[in-house]
């Protein structure tokens, strides 16, 4: 009888104990809950509605009402640029705008990626104020095997001939280029297509030097890398640099043997006799 008292007894210790531990861990776990709940709600993300693309958009279409969404954003991630005022999509009595650069369904509206409203998608809409568009005649050897495309930044050299001999001298550096052919879209498909011309941004003095330059040579094109913000100096190269030609040296000029001559007359002729000369 004792043995089955002692058993229950210890049977009731560690039932209680272990309702103990169980509720011990309950209310841990519910502490735990609480606190992250409060930390939640003490940090509530500021936002900020941002107009974005409600869909997929390409170059040169016209950007539509429905075709823009208003989502909320994190304020602290805004980007610097994006479009937040729906007057500066669609004021009243303004042409829509156009789309320069894809546009991803959710991708924040930005004016970078657009044109200025009622403008068309062309080479006017991505000229810098105050700079020119200059076309420059290539093929697949002056024009980088067709690899160019709007956006990329190209140096400019000419080959010509300068005294009789042909040069190559480079003429300006990471010029912009802004339209391939008749197309300004920087996110073409078919980028490796030949191109017959390149157009470039350029000041006006610019401008006058490479038409100068290609009316009395030819212009090729050299690709510079995307991240490269080096300035190339002033290259120039000919036959005798390229193959290490040394210049000949003038031939030694030889002056005349100087001869004097003295004239007199022999009856009715005047003969001319050579004389050592005194000086």
């Amino acid at each position: 009888m004792r043995i089955v008292f002692f058993l229950v007894l210890v049977l009731g210790l560690g039932m209680a104990g272990s309702a103990v531990y169980m509720a011990q861990g309950y209310f841990a776990q519910t502490q735990r809950e609480l606190a992250a709940a409060r930390q939640a709600a003490s940090q509530v993300i500021d936002t900020t509605p941002v107009y974005t693309a409600r869909r997929a958009m390409r170059f040169g279409e016209r950007l539509r009402e429905e075709d823009v969404v208003a989502i909320q954003w994190p304020s602290n991630a805004l980007p610097p640029a994006a479009i937040t005022d729906r007057e500066d999509l669609f004021a009243a009595g303004r042409a829509p705008r156009a789309v320069l650069r894809a546009l991803e369904p959710g991708e924040p509206l930005m004016p970078v990626k657009l044109t200025q409203p009622g403008q068309d998608a062309g080479i006017v809409a991505v000229l810098t104020p105050g700079n020119r568009a200059f076309t420059i005649d290539v093929n697949v050897s002056t024009g980088v095997s067709g690899f160019l495309r709007p956006g990329d930044r190209v140096d400019v050299y000419w080959t010509g001939r300068i005294d009789g001999s042909e040069v190559t001298r480079l003429m300006e550096t990471s010029v912009k280029v802004i339209a391939v052919d008749q197309s300004a879209d920087q996110d073409r498909e078919n980028i490796t297509q030949r191109a017959r011309n390149v157009t470039v941004e350029a000041t006006s003095q610019q401008v006058a030097a490479l038409a100068l330059a290609q009316a009395t040579g030819r212009l090729s094109l050299a690709l510079v890398g995307l991240a490269d913000d080096s300035l190339s100096e002033l290259v120039e190269v000919n036959r005798r640099t390229l193959f290490g030609i040394e210049p000949e040296a003038p031939a030694p000029v030889v002056e005349p043997e100087q001869v004097c001559t003295v004239r007199t007359r022999r009856g009715g002729e005047v003969v001319t006799i050579p004389i050592p000369c005194t000086n």
